[in-house]
């Protein structure tokens, strides 16, 4: 459960957090750490900038929902 801070940054923070992706894709919190890594290693291949523990918001719909990826 998110708590009252959470729930006013969600969906406006650039980054999304492990609390919020395993809430959203109904998985464990370490099972979200790990997507984090993957997505984050895979934005470090790019030549992006990440930040441990949290991922860009935008690439993680782009990848898993297909939201603003380039056709």
């Amino acid at each position: 459960m998110l708590n009252r801070q959470e729930e006013t940054n969600v969906g406006t923070s650039i980054f999304i957090r492990a609390t919020e992706i395993s809430e959203v894709l109904e998985v464990s919190k370490t099972q979200a750490y790990k997507i984090i890594r993957q997505l984050n290693a895979e934005l470090e291949k790019q030549g992006y900038m990440t930040v441990a523990g949290r991922a860009s918001r935008q690439y993680f719909n782009e990848r898993f929902y297909g939201v603003g990826a380039e056709e």
